[in-house]
């Protein structure tokens, strides 16, 4: 099998040069190159560019890059057009056998004039289950903690659960935290969100875009099988040096940034930008929020981002930058968690002039670390560190384009923990994966497809798979669509965390384990791979240039999934060979589906932006002896969304978002116990001798939480001042109505505990 693998990366990277020699031999010609903000360099995604005579067009990708190919020799007329921006038309002469490069630099509109194109406007990708999330359009959510951030955001998208306002995590349409793939410029982010779960760990400021991937996504992403967080930041300014410094009552900022050669249309340019933010509710909160009891918000964390960016002339770039987030929760007399995450890397594109074939790869390393220290003194930590480095190919075609792309990751895992029966677990494992794909976008006027395939070799396991992805999508109008995707995918990393609570502040990874059981359910175990299968189909409907309807259904098949056995009572050794497998084994498999379907509205116009979503969903899992809903299951979740703008001289918005959702599934306490350890052994005297308190529980997971339900208002004001200064003052208001939505049920003194109360916060900053 590793023969295969190596001759198809070397295939993959031979048809690389391939390609590239052949570009020349066309007879026709091409008209290829960027579009630009003119203002500061940014590339443009998504921007239109038309061939008038020919009446084809094509759109840039996500570098700002586009494509016209095989036009015979000859004077045209090309037009670039983008929302917000006024249109260009520039004369080009295609010279059969080469490429005409034409490099477009758009103005923000001052005064619109009415340029006569006949464009169909249909959408040009055929992604299904994608959310792109432009940074702009976070401030339409309100600004929890006085500061927007993307996990507010992401808990409106369609089939997205999260789990609480402390300690919570998303889940994406029936998958764990585990099975989502985050990343920060290609980073691999293990924990993007802060323990007490109103921050993330991206700064708004810094951030350009996101993709959300809910389900059936491209060959392009591979090691995860439920969803895709895949987080882009922007370059530094360009012009000139620009200070922004910000406070708000649970965390301060500083972000410094600007030129290290700067910005001028058609030349090279270079940028750096520095982002720091740390919290100090743990302080604050007992000066501001003494109400809420400030033992239950000892939560603190810093947030440091360096960026370095070079853009060439031709196009191509090549950047910089690295990261390290902390936190720190610390309950008095309780429970102790401490977390660090540290990455760093460097991207590159290389444009070549006459060829067709781009080229981009990349190094990265990211490493997170986590320790939670009891009075019991027992270890308790998990750590992840490794690297990804790989290179991707763009070839474009006359209307279709062909991408492929290889990459080896490599990581090691460092895990001991105690499950509820207090056996200890721990793993210290390295492994490496060796991944291909190879991705081919076929557009026929109203029809477009991606048909991809990866294949991922999992060498620690021994274990190969080959992953076959599809999405499509047909135009039944310009304005209404029909779209369907289905994939397979594969994962060795598992988390271990307590299924039997909804929140889980303690969040570990371990390499996908060797030792599984070698049957499962009746049937021979042959792999050692997490694996599912998905489908969507859908359709979405622009009601009016305003207001688009998305309807979509999906189904996930977990046809495999490695779990940490929480049924473990004895050491798996020489001395317990005559117990039951089950009650020694560390890991357990398991199967399960999820499948549901959302409906989501949004109308965005002059100022006003609204935006509702109901999410319909059943999550089940199935451990070998029962079929049990795992602590995520929220079978009914709706979000709405409120927000308006005015005074355009001294913007100001004012937000609203409600949301409601279904309890959760929990294990409820049957009963108590007094509970020994036997530490002294046959020694201990259980008649004198005062043992812990034991829990026995039900049946896992068979009872459910209240309904969760809470609103949140934010108000923000911007004074603009003189040279660019700025001046930005944001309330807001979590939970108005001060539901008591419960965080958890306290087994050992059986009492509740809420999520949080009302709880104000008012922040500013300043940006010069």
């Amino acid at each position: 099998m590793r023969k295969v693998l190596f001759c198809l990366l070397v295939g993959l990277l031979y048809s690389g040069v391939t390609l590239a020699q052949i570009d020349g031999e066309n007879a026709n010609g091409d008209i290829r190159g960027f579009v630009y903000n003119n203002e500061n360099g940014d590339r443009l995604k998504g921007a239109n560019v038309y061939v008038k005579e020919l009446k084809r067009q094509t759109s840039t990708d996500n570098d700002g890059f586009f494509a016209l190919t095989n036009i015979v020799k000859g004077s045209y007329t090309v037009i670039s057009t983008y929302p917000g921006f006024d249109t260009l038309i520039q004369k080009v002469e295609v010279v059969p056998g080469a490429n005409s490069k034409r490099d477009f630099y758009l103005i923000k509109v001052v005064t619109i004039e009415e340029v006569e194109i006949i464009v169909r406007n249909r959408p040009k990708d055929a992604q299904v289950s994608v959310q792109t999330i432009d940074a702009k359009v976070l401030s339409k959510m309100p600004s929890v903690g006085a500061e927007p951030d993307l996990i507010q955001y992401l808990q409106i998208l369609p089939g997205v659960v999260f789990s609480g306002d402390q300690g919570g995590q998303l889940y994406i349409r029936g998958g764990s935290p585990v099975m989502n793939k985050v990343t920060l410029d290609g980073m691999t982010i293990y924990n993007p969100f802060h323990s007490i779960g109103l921050f993330s760990v991206f700064d708004p400021d810094m951030m350009q875009s996101a993709d959300v991937y809910t389900a059936g996504f491209g060959a392009e992403y591979g090691g995860r099988v439920s969803a895709v967080v895949d987080v882009k930041t922007r370059d530094g300014d360009r012009n000139r040096l620009r200070v922004k410094a910000g406070l708000t009552s649970f965390t301060s900022k500083v972000l410094v940034e600007g030129p290290i050669k700067k910005y001028k249309p058609g030349k090279g340019n270079a940028s750096f930008a520095v982002s720091y933010r740390n919290s100090f509710l743990k302080q604050s909160s007992r000066l501001l929020y003494n109400y809420a009891n400030p033992d239950r918000l000892p939560y603190n964390f810093g947030d440091l981002f360096v960026k370095l960016s070079q853009n060439s002339a031709s196009g191509g770039y090549s950047r910089l930058y690295g990261f390290h987030f902390t936190d720190v929760v610390d309950f008095p007399n309780t429970t102790k968690y401490e977390w660090k995450s540290t990455g760093f890397g460097g991207k590159f594109l290389v444009v070549p002039e006459q060829a067709k074939t781009r080229v981009d790869g990349y190094f990265l390393y990211s490493n997170y670390k986590i320790n939670q220290i009891e009075s019991d003194n027992r270890p308790r930590s998990s750590e992840i560190g490794g690297f990804n480095l790989g290179m991707n190919f763009n070839y474009n075609f006359n209307r279709d384009a062909l991408k492929w792309g290889l990459e080896i990751n490599a990581f090691q895992t460092d895990f001991q923990i105690y499950n509820s029966n207090n056996r200890r677990i721990n793993q210290l494992e390295s492994t490496t994966e060796l991944n291909a794909f190879v991705n081919y976008k076929f557009v026929r006027k109203k029809f477009i497809a991606d048909f991809g395939l990866r294949t991922q070799y999992y060498a620690s396991l021994g274990n190969s798979s080959w992953e076959p992805r599809v999405q499509m999508r047909y135009n039944l109008t310009p304005a209404w669509g029909v779209k369907m995707a289905a994939g397979q995918y594969s994962q060795n990393l598992l988390s271990a965390i307590s299924d039997r609570d909804v929140v889980n502040l303690f969040y570990g990874f371990l390499s996908g384990p060797d030792n599984l059981p070698e049957t499962f359910n009746g049937k021979d175990v042959n792999h050692k791979l997490q694996k599912a299968n998905h489908l969507v189909v859908g359709t979405d409907y622009r009601l009016n240039k305003y207001s688009t309807l998305n309807i979509e259904g999906f189904v996930k098949i977990f046809t495999q999934i490695t779990n940490i056995n929480r049924d473990k009572l004895f050491d798996n050794d020489e001395f317990n060979l005559d117990k039951p497998e089950r009650l020694r084994q560390d890991f357990v498999i398991e199967t399960g589906d999820a499948y549901g379907g959302d409906v989501s509205y949004k109308y965005a116009r002059k100022g006003w932006y609204f935006w509702v979503v109901y999410s319909l969903t059943y999550v089940n899992r199935f451990d070998g002896y029962q079929t049990y809903q795992p602590i995520f299951d929220r079978r009914h979740n709706a979000n709405v969304v409120l927000s308006y703008e005015f005074d355009k001289k001294n913007p100001t918005e004012i937000s609203f978002r409600w949301n409601l959702g279904s309890g959760f599934p929990f294990t409820q306490t049957q009963g108590y116990y007094e509970k020994y350890d036997f530490k002294d052994g046959i020694s201990t005297d259980y008649t004198s001798q005062n043992g812990n308190l034991g829990i026995i529980y039900s049946s896992i997971n068979q009872g459910r939480l209240p309904y969760y339900h809470r609103l949140d208002f934010s108000a923000n004001r911007k004074w603009k001042l003189a040279n660019k200064r700025e001046f930005n003052v944001i309330f807001s208001l979590v939970n108005v109505y001060n539901r008591p939505n419960i965080f958890y049920f306290d087994r050992i003194k059986n009492t509740r505990v809420d999520q949080l109360p009302i709880l104000p916060s008012l922040g500013c900053n300043y940006q010069f």
